[in-house]
């Protein structure tokens, strides 16, 4: 068999199995590479609901990233939820160390039900030290109308705020679409180095099991990187990849609540 490659993800870990560093570890593994993982934060949470946090101290989560970084040599990073600016600060510093070619930075923000999940002091520090090292962001509506300061309502203001985030920042930008009104679901990527939009399309699939669908897309995308796809490759491959957890998790009941997606 040959070596697969190695994708580092950097996230929450999550007690339900359904999101953060879990979903990750089988979307990696789903996708035929190999996951190592930084925990950045250890959440007690279900279907239902997130129930307690509780951050890992900041020089544990810069051990972790270095263990990594010095032996496995990862060939892409994943980031995931950072809770404070003290973590953010130790990633960003990690990285300038290490100098990673393929960073996908999912920057989960904002809940479910569109209510910040960090202090105006942490969305700051990630603006100013996690962007601009970033190869890819992938912010959800919520999250790009934070980024922006704009109401992102139609495809178009889709295609300004990503051109808008990629200037700022120098990193490529997919804004995700899926809470777009209509049955098809449209996300937007503005390409820092074709300097071009794009859109990717797929039916919009109802179903109530859609916990995670955000890490395991940005952690397809960095598994797609990480084996040598073009961005614009990576993101159509994860994305029918998705689609598909999707699909078959559509019926599945785990949990009382929003359960996950089925990676395998």
């Amino acid at each position: 068999m040959n070596t697969p490659t190695i994708v580092l993800t950097i996230a929450g870990s999550d007690s339900s199995g359904g999101a953060g560093i879990q979903a990750d570890i089988k979307a990696i593994s789903a996708l035929g590479s190999f996951a190592a993982s930084a925990i950045t934060s250890i959440t007690a949470q279900n279907t239902l609901g997130v129930q307690g946090i509780h951050p890992v101290p900041t020089e544990m989560v810069r051990q972790q990233i270095e263990s990594v970084m010095d032996d496995l040599h990862p060939q892409a990073i994943k980031i995931g939820m950072v809770c404070d600016a003290a973590i953010t600060h130790v990633i960003a510093e990690c990285l300038r160390k290490y100098q990673p070619t393929r960073v996908v930075y999912d920057p989960v923000m904002v809940s479910t039900s569109g209510h910040k999940l960090m202090t105006d002091n942490t969305i700051a520090t990630i603006c100013r030290e996690l962007l601009p090292q970033a190869t890819l962001i992938t912010p959800n509506l919520h999250e790009a109308r934070i980024l922006t300061g704009h109401d992102l309502n139609t495809i178009g203001q889709m295609e300004q705020g990503a051109e808008k985030l990629s200037n700022m920042y120098g990193c490529s930008v997919l804004i995700k679409g899926g809470h777009l009104n209509g049955n098809e679901m449209c996300d937007v990527l503005y390409d820092a180095q074709e300097n071009n939009l794009f859109h990717f399309q797929a039916p919009k699939i109802e179903s109530r099991n859609l916990h995670g669908t955000g890490c395991t897309l940005s952690s397809a995308i960095a598994t797609k990187l990480s084996q040598g796809c073009t961005l614009n490759e990576s993101i159509a491959q994860a994305k029918a990849y998705v689609t598909r957890a999707i699909e078959i998790a559509k019926d599945m009941q785990i949990g009382h609540g929003h359960g996950p997606l089925w990676h395998f």
